[in-house]
């Protein structure tokens, strides 16, 4: 009440995080699970003696204070004013936990939590040591060493947006790293955001950034995800300074998925916005950014945009396939992108290493055939399904595998590993998977089988052939197929995302990959998507409404959420250690660290298949009594298969009679 009393507008912004410091930023004035800030202001039930805070602080006149220090845009004013409000809630928010903090360290005589971190001037001397060890001893490694040289030089480059448009296999993630630290230390900014669209491959990230930082990679290196298991911290001060960096990102390089990060800048919840003011001076690494979901892309752009403009960020667009963020198709898109690699459409054409055919449709027969017919081949489908039905096809055939995420991240990793060393050795090779290879896994086939897809997955698909450069162009072949059969029929998106690569393939000669292909194919599809497509929920329309007085911040985060369905988390006691935590998790004083620990074991469920398992016992909760049905693990192991994982899709298993305790 004093804020907005004193402040007008300033003062209503700053009122939003002084009451939601503790429960959340509440709605302006849409009613919500919190009470409206409004409510708020009425001053109903307030203690007496409120005065006595005069004694303690004195407070600034309006005129100390200046303008808001942002750089308006017409189009979002309100936007603007919220995403500052959240900045400001972050800084209160942290700052009030560090002194409680600190509070506690010194009355308990205790040294301090917060570890003590290495420069980023010791972290780029220690990657150039890293990268003098480079060997440019094949064509594709002296075009990677070409891209890092010259993605280097463009560090001098004044703070803003970026985009980084690199063949898959050109050595994106380090000439990334290099770059941010480069310019980070140039600038003056604080740290290296690294966004990665797939939990899967956030581990397998930061391992490579760790590996290049030498002796500081363990201290520099935070990850901060769902799915994270630190197995180096092993006693529990280690694990506490852990904790307290994720809390808020107080690290020199930050590696975290794109729900993470794109979720906690509309989040609430003081947990989540803690960080927030620390992502303020960063270089903002997107990697993989034409896997923003399309229903939200609008609001995902805007916040990039933002933070490039008021706060001193330089995000990078880094990725093969570079969405046209800036095209004409796309309302309120960016301006001003700066490329950091050399001459994209070149690149591209020294680094063509895969021949890319339509072949048409094809029956199920016919592509187990194709897939018979050839020692080494990767078939990628759009479905679990249609995954399954093909792999029990081919079962029979020398060195056929299978890769679903119904298997948990320990048991694809061990697949993954049978499979490169059998390309390796040269021995057959017939791997089955969904797109979830596409993700950044380091397969290098002579053959890829791929059906129909967006531009952006042939894309991906085509990086697990011929990675290295190493075979003949004219047996290096990607082979776009359509499913005879309807029961493998895409979801809806994915049908939408084939159609529009379909009709761009149709007026396109030469490379169907190159960077002028995939920019008419985006703009192709987000022609088609439209406005109100690329921001489903109108939170941009919605914010605009609503003004000042009643910024939607309940709203907005119960509503940005970058997955739609729900998928529930089932532990597999896949192996040994897996069985080990489980037991532990009955008996431990806290489940923090066991839980991450378990993480490696988990599969995730829509909610149909789970409710079946769960209906029939064949999933049951760890420790009831003690975490009511947070850990729910696997008791029926006859369901978990060694090549198809997790049986709840199956027919002979979704009948609950048939499941066998």
């Amino acid at each position: 009440m004093l804020a907005v009393e004193r402040y007008g507008a300033l003062g209503r912004l700053l009122a939003y995080g002084i009451a939601g410091h503790h429960s959340g930023l509440a709605n302006g004035r849409d009613p919500g699970e919190c009470s409206t800030l409004e409510e708020r202001l009425k001053g109903q039930s307030l203690p007496a003696l409120l005065d006595q805070w005069q004694n303690e602080i004195q407070l600034p006149a309006m005129s100390e204070l200046g303008p808001l220090p942002i750089k308006p845009v017409r189009e979002r004013q309100v936007f603007q004013l919220a995403f500052l409000a959240r900045m400001l809630f972050s800084c209160l928010v942290d700052a009030d936990f560090l002194d409680t903090e600190a509070y506690y360290d010194r009355i308990e005589q205790r040294p301090s939590r917060r570890s003590a971190r290495p420069s980023l001037p010791h972290l780029q001397q220690a990657l150039n040591v890293h990268l003098a060890g480079f060997r440019a001893d094949s064509p594709v490694n002296r075009i990677r060493a070409d891209i890092l040289g010259h993605v280097r030089q463009q560090a001098v480059q004044e703070p803003g947006l970026f985009s980084l448009t690199v063949p898959t296999g050109g050595g994106k993630t380090l000439a990334s790293l290099a770059f941010a630290l480069d310019h980070a230390i140039r600038h003056g900014l604080r740290r290296i955001i690294y966004v990665i669209p797939f939990t899967s491959i956030v581990e397998q990230n930061a391992a490579v950034f760790r590996k290049a930082l030498g002796e500081f990679g363990e201290q520099a290196v935070l990850e901060h995800h769902s799915a994270f298991s630190d197995n180096r911290a092993q006693d529990r001060q280690a694990r506490d300074k852990l904790r307290l960096a994720m809390e808020n990102w107080d690290a020199p390089i930050i590696v975290t998925t794109a729900v993470q990060f794109f979720e906690s800048l509309y989040a609430d919840r003081p947990s989540r916005c803690r960080k927030l003011h620390n992502i303020a001076g960063s270089v903002i690494i997107l990697d993989e950014a034409q896997t923003l979901p399309l229903r939200l892309l609008r609001p995902c752009v805007t916040a990039i945009d933002e933070l490039a403009l008021n706060y001193r960020c330089s995000p990078v667009l880094c990725t093969a396939t570079q969405p046209a963020l800036q095209a004409p198709e796309f309302r309120g898109g960016l301006q001003g992108v700066r490329e950091l690699a050399p001459q994209p459409e070149q690149l591209f054409q020294r680094l063509v290493r895969v021949q890319v055919r339509q072949v048409g449709i094809l029956s199920d027969a016919a592509l187990q055939r194709q897939m018979a017919e050839r020692e080494q081949v990767l078939c990628i489908v759009n479905n679990r399904r249609h995954a399954r039905a093909l792999y029990e096809s081919i079962a029979g055939s020398d060195g056929a595998r299978h890769l679903t995420t119904l298997m948990c991240a320990r048991h694809r990793s061990q697949v993954l590993a049978e499979v490169r060393q059998r390309l390796h050795d040269g021995q057959p090779c017939r791997l089955v998977a969904t797109s979830l290879i596409e993700a950044g896994v380091d397969v290098d086939f002579p053959t890829v089988l791929r059906a129909e897809a967006g531009l952006d997955s042939i894309a991906q698909a085509a990086g697990r052939c011929n990675r290295e450069g190493l075979r003949a162009l004219e047996a290096s072949e990607v082979l776009v197929f359509q499913a005879e059969n309807p029961d493998w029929k895409a979801p809806q998106d994915l049908q939408q995302f084939a159609q529009a690569a379909r009709e761009v393939l149709r007026n396109t000669t030469g490379d169907p990959l190159a960077p002028g292909v995939i920019t008419r194919y985006f703009q192709h599809l987000y022609w088609q998507k439209g406005d109100r497509e690329l921001d489903a929920k109108d939170l941009l329309a919605q914010i605009e409404s609503k003004r000042l007085e009643g910024i939607p911040f309940e709203m907005l985060a119960r509503e940005f959420r970058m997955i739609d369905s729900m998928q529930c988390p089932v532990i597999i006691p896949f192996d040994d250690e897996a069985q080990e935590s489980l037991r532990a998790l009955e008996f431990a004083d806290g489940c923090g660290e066991l839980a991450r620990q378990l993480q490696p074991y988990i599969v995730q469920l829509p909610r149909q298949g789970y409710d079946a398992l769960l209906k029939a016992g064949a999933i049951q909760p760890v420790a009831p009594e003690r975490y009511a049905e947070q850990f729910m693990q696997l008791v029926n192991p006859d369901l978990y298969h060694a090549q198809y994982g997790l049986h709840w899709d199956n027919p002979t298993f979704m009948d609950v009679t048939n499941l066998v305790i």
